[in-house]
């Protein structure tokens, strides 16, 4: 399973590390004392990296750009490793190099040279602006002054995107190889805005969970999570605004007893959207997330095995 997890992820990935490339890892594994759960956690979009050569070339300052982050929702999923399961955290921001993408998932025209074949230029993401390199965030505001160079997109690739995901596909076999199953739960957080679309309450939902519409996992993983939050009185919808990204979709394989389901978190629960400052609703939101982790991990899943 892992190494055709890692083969598909290298297709298109060139062999050598190009030049430059950022010097701080990419991401962070945080391990339990001792695995005993079927879970993997992950938190593809915390991070708060933001590299010189990327500052440069932008045309907003680091405040405005790090709206497109999920603010600290690697921490308020930190409990994983308390109860028995793994959270891998990336430490680059997304607008850098977003690892829920496709790795080639770009926009030619971001770039002043010819992008290779391989690229994915025609997806929904990528005519968002929301490629694995960003054009927009926030509101739709452009990023860049000028255009990057494919060298530029590679280098973010090869030295952040590959890395998480090897050491990613290496937790889900490791679990899926010890249980016979794994759970793989990738946390985010969405705009408040996003949250109310297609909700009547003015606030609109407090957590979407997407499961591709139920190809990515058993429906008990999704029920349970849902039941678990409801009870504690939070509005939960499935699949819509959010279905699930390229984790979700790319791992999410139920017949091979990976399941893999996403989480997204109202932001407008912890903290001011504006200034990305915690506010008193951090803490109790912290406090249920850890009680559902531990809710999930105590459940007896051997009917997935």
């Amino acid at each position: 399973m892992l190494r055709a997890i890692v083969t598909r992820m290298s297709l298109s990935l060139a062999t050598e590390l190009p030049e430059a490339a950022p010097l701080e890892p990419g991401f962070e594994v945080r391990r339990p004392e001792r695995v005993t759960a079927p879970f993997v956690f992950a938190s593809p979009h915390s991070g708060r990296l933001y590299p010189p050569d990327m500052m440069a070339a932008s045309v907003l300052d680091e405040a405005a750009i790090r709206r497109s982050e999920d603010a600290f929702v690697d921490v308020l999923a930190s409990a994983g490793p308390k109860f028995g399961a793994p959270l891998i955290a990336a430490r680059y921001a997304r607008a850098y190099i977003d690892v829920n993408r496709e790795p080639y998932e770009l926009d030619q025209g971001m770039f002043a040279d010819e992008l290779p074949d391989f690229a994915q230029g025609r997806t929904a993401r990528v005519a968002a602006g929301l490629g694995s390199i960003a054009r927009v965030v926030g509101e739709g505001q452009e990023i860049y002054h000028r255009k990057l160079t494919f060298a530029e997109a590679r280098r973010r690739i090869e030295a952040v995107h590959r890395p998480y995901h090897g050491a990613l596909a290496a937790l889900v076999e490791e679990a899926r190889a010890r249980f016979g199953f794994v759970i793989l739960i990738d946390w985010h957080s969405m705009p408040s805005a996003a949250a109310a679309a297609g909700t009547r309450g003015r606030r609109g939902c407090d957590f979407v969970l997407g499961d591709r519409f139920g190809s990515a996992c058993a429906p008990a993983v999704a029920g349970a999570v849902e039941r678990e939050l409801e009870a504690m009185g939070y509005s939960v919808a499935r699949n819509a605004p959010y279905a699930g990204g390229h984790t979700t979709e790319f791992y999410g394989r139920p017949a091979d007893g990976v399941h893999a389901l996403q989480i997204e978190i109202n932001r407008a629960l912890y903290l001011n959207e504006r200034t990305l400052k915690r506010h008193g609703g951090f803490e109790r939101l912290a406090h249920d997330i850890e009680r559902l982790v531990q809710g999930l991990i105590g459940a007896d899943w051997r009917k997935l095995a």
